[in-house]
This record gives structure tokens, sequence and C-alpha cells, in this order.
């Protein structure tokens, strides 16, 4: 895929804002917004509280998710006839779980110039805020909103060796604790909360004491505020806890095994290949069988 063509004059420029706190707005991202021939938004009420901030007067068009698959085509031929256009999103980085990388991928594909800005973006910010433990982390945007859905995103995720990253409602929240800590039961899962602004919070423990500590909450007037949920990848204590299930639900089969008749040899083959145990100790469960 090109880059796009650097002869164009215009480009789409991706201007990241601050997540709460004005301060946080970039030098290069100011610049960007004050040359910029148009100013696509997200919301534009958003937007233009944050360009009157900063003095900026320009023109701002909307440009969310109900209008992009219409306009991203028209946007991208105005690039390409020499406008510069800054796009940005609620907050955050542009294309993060919002329309925005739609629209980059249009002007790629249309070999547009695209210039991303880099800046704030939550789930970056709630990775370090947590003090996780694992170098890596997978971010899933938005949590999904039915408890059997985030059962199943979270135990296809179960064997990554990585913090997992989700944005959340905070009118969800204690109904997304309750499956985080049924799958995660031993891990540390941290609550993020209004990020960068004034009652910034982070609250941090085993799954099932933030799920406790939110629930009372919920009871208590509830919770506000944009959420970040980071659940630390997993622990020495979870491999243990894993192993140790898999050698009892083994014991089980080897004994049904034993009992139909089965030889040593073959039930050692069966454990392995169902649970995935050493050869040496499967061999060693179907002798005790």
């Amino acid at each position: 895929m090109e880059c796009g063509d650097r002869s164009i004059a215009g480009k789409l420029v991706i201007c990241p804002t601050p997540l709460g706190n004005l301060g946080d707005m970039t030098q290069r991202a100011l610049d960007a917004l004050r040359v910029a021939d148009a100013v696509c938004a997200e919301d534009t009420r958003v937007t233009g509280r944050l360009l009157t901030a900063y003095g900026i007067e320009k023109r701002i068009e909307r440009l969310d998710e109900e209008v992009l698959g219409q306009r991203a085509s028209s946007i991208v031929e105005r690039v390409l006839a020499g406008e510069t256009i800054a796009y940005c999103s609620d907050a955050g980085m542009p294309g993060v779980s919002d329309p925005g990388l739609r629209l980059v991928r249009a002007a790629r594909e249309a070999g547009a110039p695209v210039e991303v800005l880099p800046g704030p973006t939550a789930a970056a910010t709630a990775y370090v805020a947590s003090g996780c433990t694992n170098p890596r982390f997978y971010f899933g945007g938005f949590f999904p909103r039915r408890d059997v859905e985030r059962r199943s995103v979270l135990e296809s995720l179960q064997g990554l060796d990585a913090a997992l990253i989700f944005y959340e409602s905070p009118n969800r929240l204690v109904d997304a604790l309750g499956v985080i800590a049924e799958v995660f039961p031993l891990r540390e899962v941290a609550v993020c909360r209004e990020l960068s602004k004034l009652h910034e919070e982070v609250v941090c423990a085993p799954a099932g004491q933030v799920r406790d500590a939110f629930a009372e909450r919920a009871t208590h007037g509830g919770v506000k505020g944009e959420i970040v949920l980071v659940i630390d990848g997993p622990s020495a204590a979870e491999g243990d806890a894993a192993d140790q299930a898999a050698e009892t639900a083994a014991r089980t089969r080897a004994a049904e095994l034993k009992a139909a008749g089965e030889r040593n040899k073959d039930i050692a083959r069966v454990l392995v290949e169902e649970f995935g145990i050493a050869r040496n100790a499967a061999y060693d469960i179907a002798l005790e069988a």
C-alpha cells in the first residue's frame, strides 16, 4: 500500500486531542489545526470548545460514524485537490476505537498523503498507570455488552501472555468486572477512571476485590466517567492452578479408561492429547489409575 503522493499539496492530518486536561494538547497539533483549510470532527461541539479554548477560528465539519461512510470519499478528493484537512475525535488518538481509522484507510487507498501526529491515548496511559507486570498488552477496544460475549472474548484470550485492555461504560462496569472475576479469579485488574481529569482514579487489586469494591460503590450513587480496564497477564499462581486442574481432570479420565480396559500406553497417549500434560507425567498417572 502506498503512503501517498508527496507531490500533492494537500494532506489529511490526524490530530490527537487531550483525554481531559487541555494542557496535554501538543504544539504540533495546535499548529496543524491553525493552518488547516478545514477541521473535521467526530463531535463538532467537543472540538469547537477545544478550538475556542485556544483561540482558533475554523470551520468545523461533522464526520462521525454515521456520516463517515458517505463523506469519506469526498474528504479524500478534497485532499487530492490540494486541501489540508485536520481530523479530531472526541478525545485521544483518532483511529483508536473511533471512525478515524476508516478515514485513514480511505486516504491510503486513494494515495492521499496522511500525517499522523503523536499524542494522548487512553489505552497506553491506562496500561502504564495500572502498574501491571506484563511487558506486552493487547487492546480489545470496547468490551462487549453482553455477558456471554464478554466471557467468550476473555476465554479466547486466556492463553495470551499479555495484559488485556478494554474500554468500558460506567453503566456496565460492575457486570464486566463480574465476568472478569469469574474467568480470571487470580489476576490483578485495574479500573482506570477519568484519566488526566480532575477526578482521575486508578483502582488496582485482585479481580474479585475490584468487582466487590465497585459493586458496593454502585449501590451508593453509581460510577461515573470514562473507564479503561486493564487485566494483567497470566501469573505463576494462575499457571499452577491450571496445571493442578489439568492433572485432576487427567486422573479422572485415566480411571475411566482403565475401567474400560485400556492399556497404560494408550491411556498415557490420550492424556497427552486431551490435557497437554508431559508424556512421562501422563504415563505415571496411567500407572496409578
